[in-house]
């Protein structure tokens, strides 16, 4: 087993790879030790605050198990909790957004190449917020939460590269459940406790007003667009290390300049400046945000359309992957890989679709280097090269 931790709550999570006895199915570990809370709150007069962040975390991995949506990180075996820690496991992960914009605190030493060199490609960051929208949908309309703690410390990567949300720290529900009308009531931060405290870079500045009425999705909204302005810009629109340059930011935030636009792409700006508005009210919901031009893009669709075929019949599968191999030069060619080579690899299984995958694959194989060629395209191929029915599968891979 690896371990490491997740840039996510304080660093107080430790992550382990490992798989399930019973099913052999590969799982990530995420272990809380009770002495990592005791070395950084110490002494007794800290013990209230220790407690405190305990239960936080404790409702928070509640609350994750019970949502199941595609874009809300998956926990496969719920917290248990023991004398000396918390553990749940999950999906295996990959790592957190914030260890991908450089933040590698408590990773092992030195820093694995695949995190340290990663190069985020535009139709990641495309896909990556369509994701987060599409999450935030599902989150303000079906369970009617607030996540109120959006950062790339609470959005964990997956090992295909799936955008996942995660940190329900300082989640809230709707206090009107049998009303048509949700209701959030807002619940206090501890100025002086680090990990009783969302991360302030990201935080709606209606927050700064402790106002119950101004709670509502747009508030999560923001965090969107700040999450978007960071990705083009390696850094956020303010750096609020305090409660009180948090205020004073809200405070002078009315819209975004033009000079703070320079690097984000023409068709988000103007969804940008309404995510970033200190109206709550003039910001797009989720759902409209995954509406908007800047997701018009034939690589988003085409890891949309991949992500959605256990949903098809074959007759659409087969249509889909006629015309991949024309898309496939379009794609980063890790994307390729880790993304794409993956989800056609499912279909493996279902030998009359395999004529149809095949040569996509093997399009990938061809410009993939050696080394990823024997990790990541091989181990999937060698299965198929035993099949001898239907015929085409010989004819286009060249064995027989």
């Amino acid at each position: 087993m690896t371990s490491f931790s997740l840039f996510i709550s304080g660093l107080l999570w430790k992550v382990f790879s490992g798989v399930k006895k019973s099913t052999k199915q590969s799982a990530a570990v995420f272990v809380l030790e009770k002495r990592s809370l005791e070395s950084k709150y110490p002494g007794n007069e800290r013990r209230n605050e220790r407690e405190r962040i305990l239960d936080q975390f404790k409702k928070s991995i509640s609350q994750l198990t019970r949502l199941r949506h595609p874009q809300v990180l998956t926990v496969q075996f719920p917290l248990e909790e023991s004398r000396d820690c918390l553990a749940f496991a999950t999906e295996p992960v990959f790592a957190s957004l914030a260890n991908l914009l450089g933040q590698h605190e408590n990773l092992p030493t030195p820093v694995p190449s695949s995190i340290r060199d990663y190069k985020m490609f535009d139709v990641e960051i495309k896909y990556g917020l369509l994701q987060l929208c599409e999450g935030l949908t599902f989150l303000h309309d079906s369970v009617k939460l607030l996540h109120r703690n959006l950062s790339p410390q609470s959005i964990v990567l997956n090992e295909a590269g799936a955008w996942k949300i995660f940190g329900f720290d300082f989640a809230l529900n709707d206090c009107n459940p049998n009303d048509a009308s949700p209701k959030w009531r807002c619940t206090n931060f501890v100025e002086s406790v680090e990990d009783l405290m969302p991360d302030l870079d990201f935080l709606a500045p209606e927050y700064a007003m402790e106002d119950d009425d101004l709670l509502s999705p747009a508030s999560d909204m923001f965090s969107i667009g700040m999450l978007a302005f960071t990705l083009h810009n390696s850094k956020p629109l303010f750096t609020n290390s305090s409660w009180s340059t948090f205020r004073r930011n809200a405070s002078e935030l009315k819209s975004l300049r033009e000079s703070n636009l320079q690097l984000i792409p023409s068709d988000l700006k103007e969804t940008l400046k309404l995510l970033l508005n200190s109206t709550p009210g003039l910001r797009p919901t989720a759902s409209e945000c995954s509406k908007v031009h800047y997701f018009e893009d034939v690589g988003v669709k085409t890891l949309a359309n991949l992500d959605a075929q256990f949903q098809w019949d074959n007759l659409q599968k087969s249509q889909f992957y006629k015309g991949l191999p024309h898309v496939l030069p379009r794609l980063p060619q890790r994307v390729c890989i880790h993304r794409v080579v993956p989800c056609l690899a499912k279909e493996f299984v279902n030998a009359t679709m395999v004529p149809f995958v095949l040569p996509s694959v093997l399009a990938i194989a061809e410009e993939a280097s050696a080394k990823d060629f024997v990790a990541f395209i091989l181990p999937l191929l060698k299965p198929v090269m035993k099949l001898t029915d239907p015929i085409q599968v010989r004819s286009k891979s060249g064995w027989s």
